[in-house]
């Protein structure tokens, strides 16, 4: 049995919307910043050989933008899970290729890719539980 504080607590709207801020930081605080330094954001793209970057950059932000706050706002959850989940998922070959790596930096991008394999897993429960309860929510209606 939960204890009392924490079942309030897991039952709380405000709890709720503040997990969904927290877990989608890291997608709306990198659009955000790609937004802040956009000749930045030029300039990563065509670092990594992401071309056109003016079509494309623009593009990763609005999916940044748009998949955090489907999460957040709890509207179509699912569907912004699946786009951040993507989007990691995409990010792999093009910015943490360890397996071309050499040394230390090898490494260094093997943990990277740990970690987001491991946030795509989340993401992907996540898109789960959320289409769960969107399709209840529909069949009891």
């Amino acid at each position: 049995m939960t204890p009392s504080p924490l079942a309030a607590l897991l039952a709380s709207p405000v709890f709720t919307v503040f997990a969904r801020v927290v877990l989608t930081f890291i997608f709306w605080g990198a659009a955000i910043g790609k937004i802040v330094d956009y000749p930045g954001t030029l300039a990563e793209f065509a670092h990594f050989g992401v071309e056109p970057a003016t079509a494309l950059a623009p593009l990763a932000i609005a999916v940044l933008l748009i998949g955090s706050v489907l999460v957040i706002l709890n509207r179509a959850a699912w569907l912004g899970f699946g786009m951040l989940a993507t989007f990691t998922a995409l990010t792999i070959p093009i910015a943490h290729p360890f397996w071309s790596a050499q040394g230390e930096q090898a490494v260094m991008e093997f943990h990277v890719f740990v970690e987001h394999v491991s946030l795509i897993g989340g993401l992907m429960v996540g898109a789960i539980l959320c289409w769960r309860l969107e399709r209840e929510r529909t069949t009891r209606a």
